[in-house]
């Protein structure tokens, strides 16, 4: 999504970011990022063994801590009492997937994509008429909130020697439930080809509410939570077909089928988090 660079200077090594796919205020903030080279590399969750995972969520666990303590000292804005999470009606989810049905014929080719997508938009509308009651009712999660990173995904964490090195992309830094960070973690680290790797997924919230002792309860509000957002959610296809842009036609296909996964097995998705 954005352009990162190397750059050798006689000060050192440095990574330079441009941020491209952010709102203009946010591109305004952050349109040079330059940070201290850090060597590594990228291990995708499924890759790494047990005891990493859950050395992996205990620095999740440490990194909110140490983000509430400089929110503490006034190093961060202070955290409001209370937070709310929009969850989208099936209504407009139904909406919106008939939009971009519309865009298949309108702007597709007839390519193997655009049959695969008119297809899944076909089921995802039933899936969302069907599923409609499962989703949250309450607008508050459950649970503390506080600074998270946002995007603790494979492509932003550095591994070597088999530790964890570095955290990297910092720009979707925000407050939000403690929970929702955990659960989206767990989803983009271990739910690969189409399955979670349910194992793998509790040593990681084991080894997170080691260090955060989050109730179950919370996470499995998020994980519902999570579950009706990519119910309800199309912005790989937006990009397609709003901007043109086939960069995350690939993540499209692989989130729809862990969805299909997901959605046959939601008490045992959800028991796996609340056990962790």
């Amino acid at each position: 999504m954005n352009a990162n660079w190397s750059l050798d200077t006689s000060a050192g090594r440095f990574a330079l970011k441009r941020v491209t796919d952010v709102s203009l205020e946010r591109l305004q903030r952050n349109l040079g990022v330059l940070a201290a080279w850090v060597a590594g590399s990228h291990v995708r969750g499924v890759d790494l063994t047990l005891p990493q995972v859950s050395a992996l969520g205990s620095h999740l666990g440490r990194l909110h801590a140490s983000l509430g303590r400089a929110c503490g000292r006034g190093l961060l804005p202070g955290v409001p009492e209370t937070i709310t999470a929009d969850v989208t009606s099936p209504e407009r989810a139904v909406e919106k997937a008939e939009r971009l049905s519309e865009a298949v014929h309108d702007k597709g080719t007839g390519s193997d994509f655009d049959k695969e997508v008119a297809a899944a938009l076909d089921h995802r509308r039933a899936l969302i008429l069907k599923y409609a009651d499962h989703r949250p009712r309450s607008a508050m999660p459950e649970g503390v909130h506080g600074w998270t990173h946002g995007d603790v995904q494979y492509r932003n964490l550095l591994w070597e020697g088999g530790e964890l090195a570095a955290i990297l992309d910092w720009d979707r830094i925000a407050v939000r439930p403690y929970a929702e960070e955990v659960v989206r973690t767990a989803q983009v680290q271990f739910g690969v080809g189409g399955v979670f790797d349910l194992a793998r997924l509790a040593a990681f919230v084991e080894g997170y509410r080691s260090v955060v002792p989050l109730e179950p309860s919370a996470l499995v509000d998020g994980a519902r939570r999570l579950w009706w957002k990519r119910m309800t959610d199309f912005w790989q296809l937006e990009f397609h077909y709003d901007r043109g842009d086939f960069s995350f036609d690939d993540l499209f296909t692989a989130d729809e089928a862990l969805l299909h996964w997901w959605t046959d097995r939601l008490d045992q998705v959800e028991d796996a988090f609340a056990a962790g």
